[in-house]
């Protein structure tokens, strides 16, 4: 990695957080500044402007949040204990996950969408990319028979988006955990009684 590419990434690292609690808009490049001890000319000799800063912080959390799920998913598993795993990652992040300011995917999701499209479309990639994951272990529990066959995949893989994002949106504003943790053990009850075998 070039000096150039280390302090890009440094300044995408020292802001992932910042940018999460205070989002896209609220964070100034001030602020950006502060957080990185850098100054205004450095970040734009990485960057070329705000937008591409806040796309990239985006990719970022975005990414890290998809590492820290797969790490809990071995190709050994059942899809029934796939899905837990999903489930679990839930259960057992609220902590980690809401001192770095919530779900960064539901935070970009409500700032970004009627007034910052070029996020927007990170947004729906990462949604997408979500869906694809569950579509994934839905699918190949069918082909090894765990997963009944008259399953609507795609339609399950966005009821159980829906059903986390909105306990933690629920969970986030009420500063409880109770809403995230009723949505999970709902999805756990659909597994159970509606997909597996």
């Amino acid at each position: 990695m070039s000096k150039a590419e280390k302090t890009r990434q440094f300044i995408i690292e020292s802001t992932a957080e910042l940018f999460n609690k205070k989002g896209y808009a609220g964070t100034s490049l001030a602020h950006i500044s502060e957080a990185t001890g850098l100054t205004k000319g450095c970040i734009y000799g990485n960057f070329d402007n705000k937008d591409e800063v806040a796309k990239e912080v985006y990719r970022f959390n975005a990414k890290r949040l998809q590492q820290e799920i797969n790490e809990n998913l071995n190709s050994g598993m059942t899809s029934r204990q796939k899905l837990m795993a999903f489930l679990d990652y839930y259960r057992n992040s609220w902590d980690n996950n809401f001192s770095r300011g919530g779900c960064p995917i539901m935070n970009t999701a409500i700032e970004a969408d009627d007034t910052m499209p070029f996020l927007k479309a990170e947004v729906v990639k990462s949604f997408k990319g979500w869906s694809d994951k569950l579509v994934e272990i839905l699918e190949e529990g069918k082909s090894k028979n765990e997963i009944k066959d008259s399953t609507n995949i795609s339609e399950y893989s966005y009821l159980f988006i829906m059903l986390i994002e909105g306990g933690i949106l629920l969970s986030k504003s009420t500063d409880s955990q109770s809403h995230l943790l009723q949505a999970l053990e709902r999805i756990e009850k659909i597994i159970d009684t509606e997909l597996i075998k």
